[in-house]
């Protein structure tokens, strides 16, 4: 079991009261048997997680939309799970939902994750889309400085010079300045 399975089958276990149902889910090797809990009626949410985990990291492209539902969950502890799972799943549509996430204004206050799984795709989609966020974040007053930060960091990994632009006025804000001007230097 890895780290990350690890990491959430404590806090699923915890959710489930430690049910034989959890333990059937974390051990059954039935991809078909965590399938179906992906459509069942009224299975609860920690059923649904566990089961979509744990095909996205076995690269069953039938866990993309409840991964993608978790991804823009208000638990960042699922976001983190879900982000890590669609990263191993490697679907091509990925990048697509992770930018749609990541840049809709109405639910910026859980853009974190989705804007971490596009730095760590390093897809086309990315680098337009942090420099979206970015530009949002740049607003005087602006409430989500770890976005913003997490966008710098990520633009700065990517490397791309699209970013020189937004990276530059990022460099102005108190809060970004550092990051800013590290992510400037490894521009190409």
């Amino acid at each position: 079991m890895d780290e990350e399975l690890r990491s959430l089958a404590r806090r699923l276990r915890s959710e489930s009261g430690g049910s034989p149902a959890f333990e059937q889910l974390l051990t059954t090797a039935d991809r078909e048997e965590l399938a179906q809990v992906l459509i069942e009626f009224e299975r609860p949410l920690w059923a649904r997680e566990l089961a979509a985990f744990r095909l996205g990291c076995g690269e069953d492209p039938r866990a993309f939309e409840p991964l993608v539902l978790l991804l823009n969950h208000r638990d960042p502890d699922r976001c983190v799970a879900a982000a890590h799972a669609l990263a191993k799943l490697a679907d091509p549509r990925t990048p697509r939902a992770a930018a749609a996430l990541a840049t809709n204004e109405r639910r910026v206050a859980y853009a974190l994750v989705p804007v971490r799984l596009l730095t760590r795709l390093r897809a086309p989609e990315s680098v337009p889309a942090l420099i979206t966020v970015l530009r949002r974040r740049l607003a005087p007053g602006d409430p989500h400085a770890r976005v913003a930060l997490a966008c710098v960091e990520g633009l700065g990994a990517l490397g791309d010079a699209r970013a020189r632009a937004v990276l530059e006025s990022a460099r102005w804000h108190p809060r970004l300045s550092a990051a800013a001007e590290a992510a400037l230097a490894r521009l190409r």
